[in-house]
C-alpha cells in the first residue's frame, strides 16, 4: 500500500500517480543497476502474431471476456527505437477487468530500417506501429474487438510513436488492393509517460538547453571530423530535414481533429532550464499541451506539482475514455 504524507489533496494525488502512473510500462532499458518490480503476468491470448515479415514484427493479444466487442489498449514499448520489447508491458489486468481487451506489439528498431536503408530511419519503428495498428483493426470479427476505440499507451519513445500516429493524418489507403492498409491508423484517444513530444532539434534545445535526443532518428552519427557530436550535427542539418519534421515529429501534425492525450512525467517543467533527464523532460509536456490547446484538443498533464490533474494514472484514463457511452471520448 502507498502512504502519502499530509498533503493538499490535489498534490497528494498528483503524487499518487507518479507511484503508480507506469504499471506495466516498466522501464526500457533495465539493467543490474534497475529493479524492475516483480508484477504477475497475463498470458497472452495470441502470442507473437506477425503482421509483416520481419522477426520484430510481432504483437501479442490480450482478450477480454465480453459478450459484445471490445475497446483496445495498443501498446508499444520503449527504448529509444534501439532496444525493449513488448513483455515489458506485463499488467494487462487492470484493462482486462474492465472489459479492455490489450495488443502489445514489437517493432523494427532503427538498426533494422537503417539495414534495410529505410530513410530516415525513425520511419521504419513509426510505419511499423501504423502497420501494426492497421492489422488490429482488421482482425474486429476474429478478435471481436470494437475497431472504433483504440486507445495507444507506451513509455519515452513508445510514448513519442503513440503520439505520432494520434497526430498525423489517417493513412488508410482505400485504394488499395491490401484490405490491411485500408484500415484506418486514427485512435480514439492516448496516455503516455515520458513522451517526447518533438523530434525538431531546435524546438528541443529551446524547451530544454542540454537536450541530446533525437539524433538517431534521423540518421545523425556525428561528424568526427568537423568534431561535431550527433546532437550538434543534428541541428546543424536541420534546415535540410524540415520534410521529415513535419513529417515524423508528433507536434509538428496537432490539428484540432485529433484524440483527447494523457501526458505523466516524473519531474516538474523547468521551461527553457537544463533537465536532469532531457529526454524525458516534462517540458516536452508543457508545450504540447499548449499547442493542443490551441487547435481545442483536450490535453491532460500530469507531473508534480500539477494543478489540473484529473486522472491519477494513464491506466485510470485509458479506461475511462475507452468505456466513455458517448460517441466521442
Amino acid at each position: 500500500m502507498i502512504r502519502l504524507p499530509s498533503l493538499h489533496p490535489r498534490f497528494a494525488l498528483t503524487l499518487l500517480a507518479f507511484a503508480t502512473a507506469v504499471a506495466g510500462l516498466a522501464a526500457e532499458t533495465p539493467g543490474p543497476s534497475k529493479a524492475v518490480s516483480k508484477i504477475p503476468v497475463t498470458k497472452p491470448t495470441l502470442a507473437n502474431v506477425p503482421y509483416g515479415t520481419h522477426e520484430r514484427q510481432v504483437m501479442d493479444f490480450y482478450q477480454a471476456t465480453s459478450d459484445k466487442p471490445t475497446p483496445v489498449v495498443f501498446a508499444i514499448h520503449g527504448g529509444g527505437w534501439q532496444n525493449g520489447d513488448k513483455s515489458v508491458f506485463n499488467d494487462v489486468s487492470r484493462y482486462l477487468a474492465a472489459g479492455i481487451s490489450v495488443v502489445a506489439i514489437n517493432y523494427r528498431f532503427i538498426p533494422d530500417a537503417e539495414a534495410e536503408k529505410v530513410v530516415p530511419p525513425v520511419k521504419g519503428p513509426l510505419s511499423d506501429a501504423a502497420r501494426a495498428l492497421q492489422f488490429v483493426r482488421s482482425k474486429a470479427g476474429d478478435w471481436k474487438i470494437d475497431k472504433r476505440r483504440i486507445g495507444a499507451t507506451g513509455s519515452s519513445a513508445g510514448a513519442c510513436s503513440s503520439l505520432w500516429l494520434a497526430f498525423h493524418p489517417d493513412m488508410a489507403d482505400p485504394k488499395s488492393d491490401d484490405p490491411i492498409a485500408r484500415e484506418s491508423t486514427r485512435l480514439w484517444c492516448v496516455a503516455v509517460v515520458k513522451a517526447q513530444t518533438s523530434l525538431d532539434p531546435a524546438q528541443m534545445k529551446e524547451w530544454i538547453p542540454n537536450n541530446n535526443y533525437g539524433a538517431h532518428a534521423f540518421g545523425f552519427k556525428g561528424d568526427p571530423a568537423q568534431k561535431l557530436a550527433p546532437a550538434d550535427q543534428f541541428l546543424a542539418n536541420r534546415e535540410s530535414i524540415l520534410p521529415w519534421i513535419a513529417e515524423y515529429s508528433p507536434y509538428a501534425s496537432v490539428s484540432a481533429d485529433d484524440p483527447p492525450v494523457y501526458l505523466g512525467y516524473y519531474t516538474p517543467p523547468a521551461l527553457g532550464q537544463p533537465q536532469e533527464s532531457p529526454a524525458h523532460s516534462a517540458n516536452f509536456g508543457v508545450k504540447l499541451q499548449e499547442k493542443c490547446r490551441e487547435v481545442g484538443v483536450p490535453c491532460e498533464l500530469v507531473y508534480p506539482g500539477a494543478t489540473e490533474v484529473l486522472h491519477a494514472t494513464a491506466a485510470q484514463y485509458l479506461v475511462e475514455k475507452l468505456k466513455a457511452p458517448s460517441a466521442k471520448p
